[in-house]
């Protein structure tokens, strides 16, 4: 049978499978507590779920939403599922992560911001503690509870103190990475000054990691691994594959990245044309989608031609890396078809923010000392590759800004969800979508009920999300009512969805902190601003903002923040300080006695 598609016999059978399986609830759309399928008497085998996070993935990236890119196994995966066109997360990693694990807004859960970008004014304020509070419960632990069996391998980032570790989450097995990343060849080298080292646990214990590796396989392995060692155990399972790939440093095998060789040379603006036509043929975007250029997009003829072969380089870099990750998904697929357990698997796909837009510039006088980045080695141990806000900007066609930003380039990005329960296969999903509803549409098909704010005996945040099943199944056209609101915001840059309409505030510098109002439905790349014409539903929206963001505790930015400046400030307390502080002293006192002991010298001398 072919990894790219099911037969349309064995796509009948499933779908007849998921009929019996899986009974709707006729109120399933109108509420996150919806009665599940165990309510209604099914005794069918649950079935598994892998859940696969890409990082730093555009919206475009992904061949079956409109990138050039090789991704046959992705793909299979979307033509035989649901992609979901109007999927949104945060505009960084851990606020993502820490909403899809738990279903709970990220104010709510405890991961406000970005550690690493957050200003010391807000650390430990309510919402702002920089990973999950001890008052929410993840999807692990529900289906843990169950009785599935868990696993985790890959990159964590939603806390490292013992009780926020994936052993106390639910997870059985783990082998992660605690922070927000590291080099993809050498598993304990740094990709930036954040921390003193590169922090791996497994099982809740300090890991002991190889020399070198490369994370997607890895990842990839362990998954496979676990699933080996239980394979005898009559439970289903839930796996959890936390791919870095393609965080910065951005790297790849050397005969993947020679694929490529050429392809990106008529540059980024001409890669988005082709990737808009694409979307608009396959009926991601309406035909009359429209594109902005961004003030950090280069004119790419008038770049010199060194610096262009660089360029293509770094895409080249890119696209292997993307397709590597890839094709060891395709390996974890075709171990459950050998096993017997790809039929009675539900796979999820998502990218955890849009594409890195950031130059690092700010970070060059590190990088320089750790990592080489010129053009023939990029890729390779050792280097550093950065595709930069040109690129980003083709990742995230045909949508407005990119990573860190609340424009939807930065917080709309490829989902698709594959298995037994979807009878739509490769259908659109157009409806609006959030990362919060992750954890109630695994529950309800899980046949787990949801927690009414009490685990265990102590209070917990109630899921904020809604479950998707209705959608896989066909029976509802949303999961949100139009008059329903989706709060968000990140280091200051805010958005709400109501209906069709969203409203949107980026901060400088890529920003003003002028609030705009758009209509989604006909413009996804945000390029005419309705707020002159649609004064009524503008005043309305940024008075639902108000009343969610005190909900939710958000807080103002301080004067003058950058993320960019946070992230170096932060960088002084916990890398600099800690790694080279004695150092730094000595250099110090060095500078204050020096002139003193020249002026006792100098003294000396004329007596």
């Amino acid at each position: 049978m072919s990894i790219h598609q099911w037969p349309g016999a064995r796509l009948s059978l499933l779908a007849l499978l998921g009929v019996l399986a899986f009974p709707v609830s006729p109120n399933a759309a109108s509420s996150a507590g919806a009665p599940s399928a165990a309510a209604s008497g099914a005794t069918a085998k649950r079935p598994n779920f892998v859940v696969l996070v890409a990082d730093d993935w555009g919206f475009s990236d992904l061949g079956a939403f409109g990138g050039e890119i090789d991704t046959p196994h992705l793909n299979a995966l979307a033509h035989a599922g649901l992609r979901f066109s109007n999927f949104h997360v945060a505009a960084s990693c851990s606020p993502t992560r820490s909403m899809l694990l738990t279903g709970v807004d990220n104010h709510r859960n405890g991961v406000g911001n970005l550690r690493e970008a957050m200003p010391t004014e807000h650390l430990g304020k309510p919402g702002y503690q920089g990973s999950l509070t001890r008052n929410v419960v993840t999807v692990a632990s529900l289906l843990q509870d169950s009785g599935y069996r868990t696993y985790i391998a890959g990159k964590w980032n939603v806390g490292s103190e013992p009780y926020n570790l994936p052993k106390q989450r639910g997870f059985d097995k783990s082998i992660v990475q605690g922070d927000t990343g590291s080099d993809n060849w050498e598993p304990n080298k740094q990709y930036l000054p954040h921390l003193p080292q590169v922090y791996w646990f497994e099982d809740g214990q300090p890991a002991k990691m190889p020399a070198e590796f490369y994370s997607s396989q890895y990842f990839v392995d362990r998954t496979i691994a676990y699933m080996d060692a239980d394979a005898r155990k009559d439970q289903p399972f839930f796996a959890y594959v936390g791919f870095q790939a393609n965080h910065v440093p951005v790297q790849a095998p050397q005969n993947l990245i020679d694929k490529y060789k050429g392809r990106y040379k008529e540059g980024w603006t001409a890669l988005r044309e082709r990737r808009l036509a694409k979307q608009i043929a396959l009926g991601l975007v309406p035909p009359s989608t429209r594109m902005t250029t961004m003030s950090t997009t280069g004119d790419w003829k008038a770049l010199p031609e060194k610096e262009r072969l660089h360029m293509e380089r770094q895409m080249e870099v890119y696209a292997a890396m993307a397709e590597a990750m890839d094709l060891h998904v395709g390996r974890l697929v075709e171990h459950l078809k050998k096993t017997g357990q790809y039929d009675n698997t539900v796979f999820l796909f998502l990218s955890d923010n849009g594409p890195e837009g950031s130059d690092y510039h700010e970070a060059q006088p590190w990088l320089v000392f750790n990592y080489k980045q010129d053009t023939e080695t990029l890729g390779a141990k050792g280097t550093y590759g950065i595709p930069g806000p040109g690129w980003a900007s083709a990742s995230a066609t045909p949508l407005y800004t990119y990573k860190f930003w609340a424009g939807e380039g930065g917080i709309r990005t490829p989902m698709l969800m594959a298995g037994p329960p979807v009878r739509r296969a490769n259908q659109i999903e157009n409806a609006l979508t959030h990362v919060t509803d992750i954890t109630p549409t695994l529950l309800e098909i899980a046949q787990v009920p949801q927690h009414a704010g009490q685990y265990k005996g102590s209070p917990v945040e109630a899921l904020t999300g809604m479950s998707l099943l209705p959608l896989l199944q066909g029976t509802a056209s949303a999961v949100r009512k139009p008059e329903q609101t989706l709060g968000y915001e990140l280091s200051g840059n805010s958005a709400l969805f109501k209906g069709n309409l969203k409203l949107l505030r980026n901060m400088p510098p890529l920003g003003d902190g002028v609030w705009r109002l758009y209509d989604l439905s006909t413009d996804p790349g945000e390029t005419q601003d309705l707020s002159a014409q649609r004064p009524q539903e503008f005043a309305t929206m940024q008075a639902d903002f108000v009343v969610w963001a005190k909900a939710n505790q958000v807080l103002d930015m301080p004067p003058d923040y950058s993320p960019q400046k946070q992230v170096m400030i932060n960088g002084f307390w916990r890398y600099w300080l800690p790694v080279h502080g004695k150092t730094m002293a000595l250099i110090l006192a060095a500078l204050v006695l020096l002139p003193v002991w020249l002026l006792l010298r100098k003294r000396k001398r004329r007596l």
